[in-house]
């Protein structure tokens, strides 16, 4: 089997002495090294993390093959509060639906599904500024040098969610009593289920290679803009999308690079 075969299910099923064996062939394959293998619990179960250093820049190993995706308005419930906190912004002018549940359907991704390889993701992402002088039209260059990519959109919201399958990568609720740049011990401030920092900061955004999306952040418009609580943490819910800032980044207007816009080096196995 080739590594970029190895599905999430077939991960799960591995013991320690497996996933430490096909960490060992996954830095081999990339001319890096392991750098940890450990089991956290995820949805009931074992999940191992593997990071794997290469280059001065650590990845998480990111199963991938069929996978769930998106926001299924039909499916979902709202923790408690939500509804409230959103008629208490819709109020004021701000969400885009008549209720959380139409909001949320407009926001996000749809649910769909779709088959993906497994990857090395980077942990960390990575500010645009640092790689590229005059536009973005630079980057898939830039990071070809180094045998890197952007990760797709999909690619983006599996890394992200980690088969979660919940509003945000840790689950359908948030605090609602402050918001996420006032939450230093909130939830969003760990390590996600494959041991990526992902959707930490609304102040982030980050690019994949959908041009309509940006992803884990909205340059910090939401907690600015006075938006509300709930709506002060949506953007970094897994699912969410943006479309509004990518036309504007990607836009003649948006051609200067700067503060905020990151991205995610992608690493093929």
């Amino acid at each position: 089997m080739s590594l970029a075969d190895l599905t999430l299910a077939r991960w799960r099923s591995f013991d320690a002495s497996a996933a430490h064996r096909l960490a060992r062939e996954a830095a081999g394959l990339v001319d890096g090294r392991v750098v940890a293998v450990e089991t956290v619990e995820q949805l009931g179960g074992p999940l191992h993390r593997v990071c794997v250093e290469r280059g001065g820049r650590r990845f998480a190993l990111v199963p991938g093959g069929p996978v769930s995706l998106g926001f299924d308005p039909d499916r979902w419930r709202s923790a408690p509060g939500q509804d409230a906190d959103y008629a208490r912004s819709a109020e004021q002018g701000y969400g885009r639906g008549p209720d959380l549940r139409a909001h949320l359907a407009l926001e996000l991704s749809p649910a769909r599904s779709a088959v993906l390889p497994a990857v090395l993701m980077a942990v960390e992402d990575e500010g645009v500024e640092d790689r590229v002088a005059d536009s973005l039209a630079e980057l898939p260059g830039a990071l070809a040098v180094e045998g890197l990519r952007l990760p797709s959109a999909d690619e983006w919201e599996h890394g992200c969610g980690a088969g979660a399958g919940t509003l945000f990568r840790w689950g359908d609720d948030c605090p609602l009593d402050r918001d996420p740049c006032d939450d230093p011990s909130g939830p969003h401030q760990g390590l996600n289920a494959f041991g990526l920092r992902i959707a930490y900061d609304t102040y982030r955004a980050e690019l994949s290679t959908d041009p309509g999306s940006v992803h884990g952040g909205d340059g910090g418009e939401s907690v600015c803009g006075g938006y509300g609580a709930l709506l002060g943490w949506l953007p970094l819910a897994t699912a969410h999308r943006n479309a509004a800032m990518a036309q504007f980044v990607r836009g003649p207007e948006g051609e200067d690079v700067g503060d905020g816009l990151s991205l995610r080096p992608v690493l093929d196995l």
